[in-house]
């Protein structure tokens, strides 16, 4: 690893940046950036014979993301196609466009807002020293399975309102959904076997019943117990009058279960590595945390870019970059790669906890921006305070990565330290 370099081998140039396997070994930054330079937005064949206009720039993504008329979330945010009972079945707030959006959102929005977040911190900060000084007596261990799987979850159980002791449950579940083109976390491999019978529920996974089950009993329990907590939120909300039916319910939890949980997770491991593989770094936050927590934190946030992309859908003939789009076309917005692109970033492939100004798009921008982005800021920044306080070297192993090709996730990563 050269100093200061965030990825070693940044892959084949000509990868097929729609096949989970290509992930297997890391994000494809040769490719991007190929296209980046080629052909910002590309037209991609899928293998059944549909296609999508890539965009892989950053000033394009934020672009497409904000521009809900001409670029709508409503048919759907991932690449896959649905019909029309397929979208209506599984639809969330994310595939809404405002104003419908907008009043969705703000049934949870209070709970999410910066102040409020703060108000999490201790909380969390407890939790992770409790973690920690636990598993790293251990000296070797892996850290996803160990640490990143757990912290994140903990502390969503407590907003949520669930039992922490059902933790493991809903981790589990979550990864059958999200990583559903692995097979270590499910035999329903989207890609591998016919999905058609769970076709209208979340991620074509079975995992998704368990979830609906649990929160059919988690809403039985709130109607006759409310607390303060965001399931209770959700069961008295009336967004326009009338309360959440029981499927907007249900797909409302499962999105806060997911979402709220897998991707911190990941970035916590990836910028472990990040660090392992920059030890002057690595010493200079440890040195200072105060100076650098917040911006360390963001280039953390910005060289993971867990969730690699989002779809939208054109609604009329229109342009990119001035490339004819058509009505119906399907767009998709590369996040990480607009965190490399070399036009937005000075030095994209340096990892710098000093950079600034740092815009990355990891949580998406304008109104469909991620929800729980201060939530995933300070989860990063409390855990790697935490962490560099108690640990004076580590070492880490090879990463087990995620088969997908929408989250960028670590499986397993072996870890070895050194105590202060």
């Amino acid at each position: 690893m050269t100093l200061n370099v965030l990825h070693a081998d940044l892959g084949d140039p000509d990868a097929d940046i729609t096949s989970h396997d290509t992930y297997l070994g890391g994000f494809p930054h040769a490719a991007f950036a190929r296209l980046r330079e080629e052909s910002p937005v590309a037209w991609i064949e899928e293998g059944d014979g549909s296609g999508f206009w890539a965009v892989t720039k950053h000033a394009d993504v934020i672009e497409v993301s904000r521009d809900y008329n001409r670029f709508t979330a409503a048919r759907g945010i991932r690449i896959e196609d649905m019909a029309d009972d397929e979208l209506v079945a599984r639809r969330t707030l994310m595939e809404f466009d405002p104003p419908d959006h907008t009043r969705l959102r703000r049934l949870v929005q209070p709970g999410f807002t910066p102040k409020v977040v703060a108000s999490y911190e201790e909380a969390f900060r407890r939790l992770a020293r409790l973690v920690l000084d636990e598993v790293l007596a251990l000296g070797e261990f892996d850290f996803v399975t160990e640490v990143a799987r757990e912290l994140p979850i903990r502390l969503l159980c407590r907003l949520l309102g669930v039992p922490e002791s059902d933790s493991g449950r809903l981790v589990a579940w979550g990864d059958q959904m999200i990583s559903n083109a692995d097979p270590e976390y499910t035999p329903v491999i989207i890609d591998k076997v016919d999905t058609d019978e769970y076709r209208l529920l979340p991620f074509r996974s079975p995992a998704a019943l368990e979830v609906f089950r649990y929160a059919e009993e988690m809403a039985l329990e709130r109607r006759a117990n409310p607390k303060d907590d965001i399931v209770t939120t959700l069961l008295n909300a009336e967004p326009d009058g009338e309360p959440l039916t029981d499927l907007e319910f249900k797909n409302f939890f499962t999105l806060m279960m997911v979402a709220g949980n897998e991707t911190t997770r990941h970035t916590i491991s990836h910028g472990l590595i990040y660090l392992r593989n920059h030890p002057e770094q690595f010493e200079a936050w440890r040195s200072d945390p105060a100076a650098m927590s917040k911006e360390a934190a963001e280039e953390i946030l910005r060289a993971s870019g867990v969730t690699m992309h989002f779809r939208r859908t054109a609604t009329e003939d229109t342009e990119i970059r001035g490339v004819p789009v058509a009505a119906g076309d399907k767009i998709v917005m590369w996040y990480t790669s607009a965190n490399y692109d070399e036009d937005a970033f000075d030095d994209p492939f340096t990892f710098d906890l000093r950079r600034e100004p740092n815009n990355h798009v990891t949580f998406g921008t304008g109104r469909h921006v991620c929800l729980g982005a201060a939530l995933a800021r300070l989860e990063v920044r409390v855990f790697f305070e935490e962490f560099l306080a108690r640990v004076a070297s580590y070492e880490v192993g090879e990463p087990d990565r995620l088969r997908s090709n929408f989250i960028s996730g670590i499986k397993h990563l072996p870890v070895s330290v050194k105590l202060n």
